[in-house]
């Protein structure tokens, strides 16, 4: 919660220099209104708790009637919660709750379909770390929520040696070498390949889980192959909805995905005075 906190209070401050202008000189204090929340479109709800959270700092006495859950698929037109308070309230934190609620379904909902469309395969759908910059904490559990799962929360959380470490270091064997002797036992190593040399020189330095970036569905097979199971594989570098069965395909375990969360449209939702 008190990450949470954190983030709301950053994003009402934005919202909010010093007063709403326009609410508080058309409003009083006494004034009290009933807001309805609605769906838009179809899709996954993720974020309520955050929603909650906003207005719940803005004025601790607002009253909520919910008739939804984090992870509920809505229809267009399904009224997903209502809200009872101050008018003034209600409207100051309109927007910047509005703005996590839409932006974590329409995470959740696209971390659905990319699931949806693999449920078929023995293959885990993970994110990235290409989040929006301070709400990787909330775009993650979104992804979650849609039943995607999450890679790395940041970089003290795995060894993973990209293409950048393998060119300062000399290669594939040197970098495995030079982290293997600092990390403890517990922690596994991924390395990035871009090529099926790399792949093999990857295996040839005991990498726990190789990750295939950017190779063709044939060479994803290959590499697949040649692993032999003797490391988890995982795909990554231009995933997309429309390519990802095909990608599952190929036998990989893993498929990571930027686009679960930097690219993603936010879902329409809307709150209208009752």
């Amino acid at each position: 919660m008190e990450k949470v906190d954190e983030i709301v209070k950053l994003a009402l401050s934005e919202d909010i220099s010093s007063y709403d202008i326009t609410t508080e000189n058309v409003f009083t204090s006494e004034h009290n209104s009933i807001a309805i929340i609605t769906a838009k479109q179809d899709g996954v709800i993720a974020g309520l708790g955050v929603f909650k959270r906003v207005f719940y700092l803005i004025d601790s006495e607002i009253e909520f009637k919910e008739y939804f859950k984090d992870g509920d698929f809505v229809k267009n037109n399904n009224i997903i919660m209502e809200i009872k308070g101050s008018t003034i309230s209600l409207l100051k934190a309109e927007r910047t709750a509005l703005n996590f609620l839409q932006r974590l379904s329409g995470i959740a909902t696209m971390s659905k379909r990319y699931c949806e469309k693999v449920k078929n395969y023995s293959v885990k759908i993970t994110d990235t770390r290409k989040t929006t910059p301070g709400l990787r904490h909330l775009e993650k559990y979104a992804v979650r929520v849609g039943g995607a799962s999450n890679h790395r929360y940041n970089l003290s959380d795995g060894v993973l040696i990209k293409d950048n470490h393998i060119k300062a270091c000399g290669g594939i064997k040197k970098a495995v070498e030079k982290v293997r002797g600092k990390i403890p036992h517990t922690i596994k190593i991924e390395v990035e390949t871009e090529n099926l040399e790399s792949v093999r020189e990857a295996i040839e330095s005991g990498a726990d889980i190789i990750m295939l970036d950017n190779m063709s569905l044939d060479k994803m097979k290959e590499a697949v192959e040649f692993i032999a199971k003797r490391a988890l594989v995982e795909a990554s570098g231009n995933v997309t909805l429309e390519k990802i069965e095909d990608i599952a395909k190929t036998g990989v375990d893993i498929i990571s995905s930027g686009s679960l969360t930097h690219s993603v449209k936010a879902m329409d939702i809307s709150m209208r005075i009752k």
